[in-house]
């Protein structure tokens, strides 16, 4: 079988997809850090099965790629071998998927008593001073900083923790993709702004006082902006783009552009020029007054600085009596 291996780990470099160091024959969906996944993001997947005639299928959730593989070709494959394939790789596909979920919701029961035991953040706190921004409802553990990632029925999922140098974790096993972290109540404004980075969304709430979700990368651009227009119908949605002009592709750009086509909404991007990629750099490069006056977002907004929070995030235990009219809303800004 080593033969059949080799070729299966070829065919993954082929499809430039990444090979991890090992790979097993199991039958099994596994995920690993493949090529152009972000370190620590288990974005790429392989099945594979070496029983009968070799066969799998290896792909990324990052990027949709999708490919299968057989031991000397598909086309020896008869009708009822391609049928069985089908079956068995979906079997794992499935039988991962429901492994994930509860994964998720054991991570988002620690993430609330983690969240829930934190005091709120102090305004001084090092990254904030240097982002220019106030906390907005984050809360504090030691030094990290929180961020609460919720869904639109506002249930607590993860939290992105943020050291005063800035560095930035997502809790193991937690949602990301499609969550996001909302400054303002999304539910008392006609205009809405999604952007990638928290700081940002903070910047861009304080110059415009519009609600403003951050979806935490650009790749969660479009199924945040899909979930708001599905959430609020009736509001104008403007995609705050990060301007990656160092980087081959302009990814934030060209990840909004595609968000704001399946979602009709609208796009704005700072300018290019040094030092500046997103508008929280826009936003300390000018002054608050500058950056607001100056149309940037080309939106109606009133500036301010720290707001009262309004959105809500909820435990676990909270969300299942919310869908039954039985809970009060847990608020952001409330600390312990």
């Amino acid at each position: 079988m080593t033969a059949a291996l080799d070729d299966f780990i070829n065919a993954m470099n082929r499809a430039g997809i990444g090979a991890p160091r090992r790979v097993i024959g199991d039958g099994r969906l596994n995920r690993f850090q493949g090529e152009g996944d972000k370190p620590g993001r288990l974005n790429s997947w392989y099945v594979l099965h070496l029983d009968g005639r070799p066969a799998g299928a290896f792909g990324s959730w990052r990027t949709g790629q999708s490919e299968t593989w057989v031991a000397g070709g598909d086309d020896r494959l008869t009708p009822a071998e391609r049928a069985e394939l089908r079956r068995r790789i979906h079997e794992a596909k499935a039988k991962a998927e429901a492994e994930r979920r509860e994964a998720q919701r054991g991570t988002a029961a620690t993430v609330w008593a983690f969240w829930n035991e934190a005091r709120p953040a102090d305004p001084a706190h090092p990254y904030l001073r240097r982002k220019a921004v106030g906390p907005h409802g984050l809360r504090q553990r030691g030094g990290l900083l929180l961020v609460p990632l919720a869904d639109a029925a506002g249930r607590l999922w993860n939290v992105q923790t943020i050291g005063p140098d800035g560095t930035k974790l997502f809790r193991r096993h937690g949602r990301v993709a499609g969550m996001f972290a909302t400054i303002g109540d999304p539910a008392t404004a006609s205009t809405l702004v999604i952007c990638e980075g928290w700081a940002t969304a903070a910047t861009i709430h304080e110059a415009t006082g519009l609600p403003t979700l951050a979806a935490m990368n650009a790749s969660s651009l479009e199924p945040v902006a899909k979930m708001t227009r599905r959430q609020w119908p009736g509001s104008t949605l403007v995609i705050a783009a990060d301007n990656d002009h160092g980087t081959a592709g302009n990814p934030g750009l060209s990840k909004a552009r595609a968000a704001a086509v399946a979602t009709g909404a609208l796009v704005v991007q700072p300018p290019t020029m040094p030092g500046v990629t997103d508008f929280n750099d826009l936003g300390r490069a000018e002054t608050h007054l500058t950056f607001t006056k100056s149309g940037v977002l080309g939106v109606p907004g009133v500036p301010g600085r720290e707001t009262p929070q309004k959105s809500a995030v909820f435990s676990p235990e909270e969300q299942e009596h919310r869908a039954e009219n039985r809970c009060s809303a847990v608020f952001l800004g409330a600390g312990r």
